[in-house]
């Protein structure tokens, strides 16, 4: 008997989601799809928003329901999409994220040294898709370049479901976005995506929503600290992989992601790291945690435990940058804490961090957000909003942070 693959998925936050073809169905039952089901959409930000549990997979799904009613509204618009466009579209924004690493942002430079968006044209190579489905994805169909801009621009379904989504799941009310209302408006002009003029005021509140998202969601003091907490984890896990202090049988450590730990960050083109790197999730971390905290190793089983138990540590966050000075008193302070448990290299190499926090409403090196008049006319959003001007979605929001476990 022949099995039904056009399958309907609940979804708490679009509803009723139906498969739309069994070639995307196959898609999805792939085992580099199947493994966005244990990657968390937020990383560690659960630890400050308990349901934030949403998955990768759930995005995925999200995005290319939203891909397909853009898709629909273009089309009864009048605009020219062939069925081999449709289905590449679907799946290229099914396959956007397919390259994220365990934890999300938080490791992406830990495995390989590309973007996750390198690694999951890799993978869609490595899927033997067809080759319209990564020229949309990596921007080189030029026939349509709309059908890009739905999945990679400054208005994309991987932003407007991201932002929905993350937003019903933390309870962070400034996400909420009109996202029927900004589909609803999409129009094409002269090859590439615009809004029409009804959608401004949709636009407008998205753009704001996306910014109070980084700094209340994405870029959370807390989220930060649990991130350089985690990332200090694996340093030191990876520095005694490197001298031979952390055997992978002795310490139960995942194989897969020992080959990382043992051999650093690789070039995407070393095929064994990639055969290593999809066969890891969230759940190899976390057990690679759990078993570290035991280790003789008196730094990395007491990161290890910290992080278990969400001790999560300090940030200060400020305007201007952390001078030396400063750092070098927050290591003292710390040294003294600890009783001279830990030498003040170890504190400043696994128990500190200082970095920069960058947010910026709207860019303009990216794809324009345009708006369509009834006239034709067409304008950027900062010249056509009575709200955001130039200035205001030029202006980057930089912030520096010290991370200390205190």
């Amino acid at each position: 008997m022949k099995s039904n693959k056009l399958k309907i998925i609940n979804d708490p936050v679009h509803g009723f989601i139906n498969i739309p073809s069994e070639q995307i169905y196959e898609i999805i039952q792939s085992p580099y799809v199947q493994r966005l089901r244990r990657i968390k959409q937020l990383g560690l930000s659960n630890l400050v928003y308990p349901s934030s549990e949403h998955t990768r997979f759930s995005h995925s799904i999200g995005a290319m329901y939203l891909m397909k009613q853009a898709l629909d509204l273009l089309r009864s618009k009048g605009e020219d999409i062939s069925d081999e466009e449709y289905s590449a579209s679907l799946q290229a924004i099914l396959l956007h994220d397919v390259g994220h690493s365990p934890f999300s942002h938080c490791l992406e430079s830990f495995f390989f040294d590309v973007p996750h968006e390198k690694v999951s044209q890799k993978i869609m190579q490595t899927l033997k898709i067809d080759s319209m489905v990564e020229d949309i994805f990596t921007d080189n169909y030029k026939e349509k370049r709309f059908l890009h801009e739905l999945v990679s621009s400054q208005v994309d379904t991987d932003r407007l479901d991201y932002l929905t989504r993350d937003s019903f799941f933390t309870g962070v009310s400034e996400g909420i976005i009109g996202t029927e209302r900004i589909l609803k408006m999409l129009a094409v002009h002269n090859g590439e995506l615009v809004i029409e003029e009804k959608g401004i005021y949709s636009i407008e509140k998205f753009i704001i929503s996306r910014r109070l998202m980084y700094w209340q969601v994405y870029m959370h003091k807390t989220v930060v600290g649990a991130d350089c907490l985690l990332k200090n984890i694996l340093k030191r896990a990876k520095f005694l992989a490197q001298n031979n202090a952390l055997e992978q049988m002795d310490c139960h450590t995942n194989p897969h992601l020992f080959y990382f730990l043992k051999n650093g960050v690789r070039k995407l083109d070393d095929e064994t790291a990639l055969e290593h790197f999809v066969l890891l999730d969230d759940t190899d971390i976390w057990s690679s945690v759990k078993m570290w905290s035991l280790h003789n190793d008196k730094i990395l089983s007491f990161l290890s435990k910290r992080l278990m138990n969400r001790e999560i540590g300090k940030i200060e966050v400020k305007t201007s940058p952390f001078t030396k000075q400063e750092e070098d008193e927050n290591v003292k302070k710390l040294f003294g804490r600890y009783n001279g448990k830990f030498s003040l290299q170890e504190i400043k190499d696994y128990f500190t961090s200082c970095n920069e926090l960058h947010n910026r409403a709207y860019s303009f090196d990216d794809r324009q957000i345009n708006i369509l008049y009834k006239n034709g006319q067409i304008k950027e959003i900062y010249q056509a909003s009575d709200q955001l001007d130039k200035d205001f979605l030029s202006k980057e929001i930089k912030k520096y942070y010290y991370y200390s476990l205190n």
